[in-house]
């Protein structure tokens, strides 16, 4: 059985579709990638050894209307040349996860009568899922509430956000040894995503003193790289200090960080919290206050009603009620097993199983 997935535009759309991909070729299944040729795809899904066909597409901006044709032009010559690759390999089934590139793969497979399965990581439908997802097979959600955007919600699934292995597999003595931590410590991981946060970033720095205060605890501390140096400004820690207090720009190995840690202060992008939650960690969301139709509020807020983890406002982070709460997520163990165990019952690591079974089951397998 041949798959075909698709996505585009940012890891959050690629990351769930190589768990998939992990799932799927355990099941014998062979798969395909489409993406852009530019976009982060292009690098990360030949890196994990899957085949990668690109295509081009772009959206369009609304402030300037005759970017609109040019966009269709390119989603049509895309659909054309995806219709001849699809003759050419003769795929069971598409998966298409967010991103622009998606509709003309799509669209090239319902020509071809090759069913299309969509999957939604966030909690607000993305433009091109929501138009896709009107003829697809199935709609696999990561979030029941993303459901609201549809008019027929009989081929809906909730499926959760896959996560790859490799988050799974990391263990906490792995992590602890990454960055000399003790065994007994508590150590305390702080990430606004890849490219950081600057607000984010100045809250917990401000916190510094507090933080150390406490004996036992580590901070991880991921500032991303364009803040980097703002963030080593604002702590100014000395050498002692940087035996507890671990800044990084980037981290290439975050499965061992969230394996080390007991506690994570995160953003709450769709990627994000499928680990964090994979991972069962304990939580203190700040979501990213400009993503679209604010889709970060609503997921975090599906996490704080789960009752895995606590949210403040990005506006408020530099407020009593942070730090309160960040205290709390630190020094309250019985809160942290709590949310440890509200994380579990979301089976997230189920959902790459569930996602794949849906695809098969589109595909006549």
């Amino acid at each position: 059985m041949l798959i075909v997935l698709s996505g585009g535009g940012t890891a959050g759309h690629i990351n769930p579709a190589l768990a998939l991909a992990e799932v799927l070729e355990q099941r014998g299944c062979d798969v395909r990638f489409a993406g852009t040729p530019t976009g982060v795809e292009a690098r990360l899904v030949p890196a994990a050894g899957i085949p990668f066909e690109p295509f081009e597409a772009a959206g369009f901006d609304r402030g300037h209307p005759l970017s609109l044709p040019k966009a269709l032009a390119k989603i049509q010559r895309s659909t054309v040349a995806a219709r001849r690759w699809f003759d050419e390999i003769r795929p069971d089934a598409v998966v298409g996860f967010g991103g622009y590139v998606c509709i003309p793969v799509a669209r090239a497979a319902e020509q071809r009568g090759i069913p299309v399965v969509v999957h939604e990581q966030n909690s607000v439908m993305g433009m091109a899922n929501k138009y896709l997802a009107r003829r697809a097979a199935a709609v696999c959600l990561t979030y029941e509430c993303a459901a609201s955007a549809l008019k027929d919600e009989s081929r809906v699934r909730v499926t959760g956000n896959p996560v790859r292995g490799s988050v799974f597999a990391a263990t906490r003595e792995e992590g602890r040894a990454l960055f000399d931590i003790p065994q007994d410590a508590r150590m305390l991981l702080v990430t606004g995503g890849s490219l950081g946060a600057r607000h984010l970033n100045q809250a917990v720095a401000g916190l510094k003193d507090k933080l150390l205060s406490y004996e036992d605890l580590h901070v991880v501390h991921v500032a991303g790289p364009k803040d980097l140096d703002a963030t080593a400004e604002a702590l100014a820690l000395s050498s002692e200090e940087k035996r507890r207090w671990h800044l990084l720009g980037y981290l290439d190995r975050m499965g061992e960080a969230m394996a080390a840690a007991d506690a994570i202060v995160s953003r709450a992008g769709a990627t994000s919290l499928a680990e964090i939650s994979a991972r069962a960690l304990p939580a203190l969301l700040v979501p990213f206050p400009f993503a679209a139709e604010d889709h970060q509020t609503t997921n975090a807020r599906a996490c704080v009603e789960a009752g895995a983890a606590y949210m403040v406002a990005d506006a408020d982070v530099e407020g009593s009620e942070f730090a309160r709460l960040l205290c709390t997520l630190i020094e309250d163990a019985d809160a942290r097993a709590r949310m440890s165990t509200a994380a579990r019952a979301q089976k997230t690591r189920d959902a790459a199983g569930l996602l794949a079974d849906a695809v098969m089951e589109a595909a006549g397998a």
